[in-house]
């Protein structure tokens, strides 16, 4: 049921951004450079959860205990690698994305964004968007104490458009984004977009799902409505 004056919580890499493969082979070379040998397909199943969770799949795939300075080395390798990829123009917005933001300011409903990505990431997928974070609330792991399936991302963003978390609409393209939404009692809205099929996002609690923010600006009204 269409929902009156709510905001929209947006992930950010495979939601608005579409960079999600472009993450997983930045995590691959990072992996690599450590000896830690994981598959692609792997690391795609787990792009969008929180650090120490990713730190426990490592764990669980290699036998390797992962120590914080190892992880940090990861993460910074990670970075460096996909800032590369954004340098050479393969990182851009999906189809829809700056059309439905668009709509939304124009209709004058509150939006934010919530990315499990770090700001030296996520600075660049915001350009790319046209998104000023010094005018649009944005909301990193940086920000946070626990990433996504936990909900902090998703309420720090709805308390920063001064919005009850329960009137939000959480729209994301993982299973992690959809179990964050859950535990934040907002409605989930799923995305294929990020390569996780219809099934996996509404066994996770999407309420809809839509190809791409395209599809979700076609049918906006389907889950949210004006007075």
């Amino acid at each position: 049921m269409p929902r009156r004056n709510a905001a929209f919580l947006f992930d950010l890499d495979g939601t608005l951004i579409d960079s999600v493969y472009q993450h997983v082979l930045a995590w691959k070379e990072a992996l690599d450079s450590e000896g830690l040998d994981v598959s692609v397909w792997r690391i795609h199943r787990k792009i969008g959860m929180s650090g120490g969770l990713f730190a426990n799949m490592l764990l669980r795939e290699t036998g390797l205990e992962i120590t914080e300075e190892r992880l940090e080395r990861l993460r910074d390798r990670h970075a460096q690698a996909f800032n590369r990829q954004h340098a050479l123009g393969s990182v851009r917005p999906l189809p829809g994305s700056r059309e439905l933001l668009a709509h939304l300011t124009a209709q004058d409903i509150p939006w934010a964004i919530a990315t499990s990505g770090r700001m030296e990431t996520a600075r660049h997928n915001l350009a790319a968007l046209g998104v000023d974070p010094a005018r649009v609330p944005v909301v990193t792991r940086d920000q946070v104490r626990h990433a996504k399936p936990d909900p902090d991302l998703f309420i720090a963003a709805a308390e920063r458009l001064g919005v009850d978390i329960r009137e939000s609409l959480v729209i994301g393209d993982s299973v992690w984004d959809m179990l964050a939404a859950q535990r934040a009692r907002a409605l989930g809205v799923g995305l294929l977009s990020g390569g996780y099929g219809q099934d996996e996002l509404q066994h996770s609690g999407a309420f809809r799902v839509y190809d791409d923010p395209a599809d979700l600006l076609r049918h906006v009204d389907e889950v949210a409505a004006r007075d």
